[in-house]
């Protein structure tokens, strides 16, 4: 795959149109600016979406317009991985993340391929925009029973992989909390550890403050059936609070079922400042201090 080309097989990276029976297709309008800038710590835009699938350089100049400095490209399998490099190596305010999804790692184990992905996630994770590993982590969700040990060998060689080279580390965990935290206690967490789409409950988000992890709230704060996420919020350290959109995934309310963007990174934050009673530019400048903390300059 030549730098930010569609992939041969591009069914695997275009949303399916009907998917949780949407029915608005059509890119929400860019909301009001955020004063203060923040990031978008974590999307996925090499995956089309929408009746009109915007492009990287339209995804980043809406970005900008809606007050949103940058974006951290996520990566789920080696294509994708090397999409974000190429990506960040364009444009300068994109940084890469790089790894095998939990739902892949048993894919890629199943083929006799684990090692070399693992290797080619080392190799691209020295690239100097490369600043996370990520998404990693467990997921007990869609991967069965049979999955899950190439699953935890994939986890665990991901937090070798961020802490040999000194980046953060960005954890997907669904349905898997207890284990995700007992993984990371007993090998020893990467300095700088995010959990991305953060899904746990309040006593979830003190013990990974308390831990010294980083909790990103994405656009399903906003839902009305999500009172964890806003009770995690609350608990929060604020120096520990990043977003992000998982975009094209989590669309905030009031755009719930549309094509998510970077550049509605503002709904979510309007919405985290009013549950916390904070100034949204102080917010704003905090997040945008974490965010910095994690990944370092753009």
């Amino acid at each position: 795959m030549t730098p930010l080309e569609t992939p041969d097989d591009p069914s695997r990276y275009v949303r399916q149109r009907d998917a949780d029976g949407r029915k608005d297709l059509r890119h929400p309008p860019v909301p009001e600016p955020l004063a203060v800038p923040v990031f978008d710590n974590h999307c996925h835009l090499e995956i089309e979406d929408g009746e009109q699938p915007l492009s990287l350089e339209e995804q980043l100049d809406r970005a900008l317009e809606a007050g949103i400095a940058g974006v951290v490209q996520a990566s789920g399998d080696i294509e994708s991985s090397r999409w974000a490099v190429a990506a960040a190596e364009a444009h300068p305010r994109v940084l890469a993340a790089v790894a095998i999804h939990p739902n892949d790692a048993p894919h890629y184990a199943e083929a006799g391929r684990l090692d070399e992905a693992l290797a080619v996630m080392d190799e691209l994770a020295a690239h100097p925009r490369v600043r996370a590993i990520g998404e990693t982590g467990l997921d007990y969700f869609r991967t069965d029973e049979p999955g899950l040990p190439a699953q935890h060998a994939s986890f665990e060689a991901h937090i070798a992989l961020a802490k040999k080279h000194g980046i953060a580390m960005q954890i997907h965990d669904r349905e898997a909390h207890r284990d995700v935290l007992d993984t990371l206690a007993r090998v020893g967490a990467p300095e700088r550890t995010v959990f991305h789409c953060f899904s746990g409950d309040a006593d979830m988000a003190r013990e990974c403050a308390d831990a010294g992890y980083y909790l990103s709230f994405a656009g399903n704060i906003t839902f009305k059936n999500a009172q964890n996420l806003r009770d995690a919020l609350a608990v929060t350290p604020r120096e520990r609070i990043l977003v992000e959109t998982d975009a094209p995934f989590l669309t905030p309310v009031p755009h719930r079922g549309r094509p998510n963007a970077p550049y509605l990174v503002p709904v979510t934050m309007r919405f985290m400042a009013a549950e916390l009673g904070a100034d949204l530019d102080e917010l704003c400048a905090q997040v945008a201090s974490n965010t910095l903390a994690v990944y370092g300059e753009f």
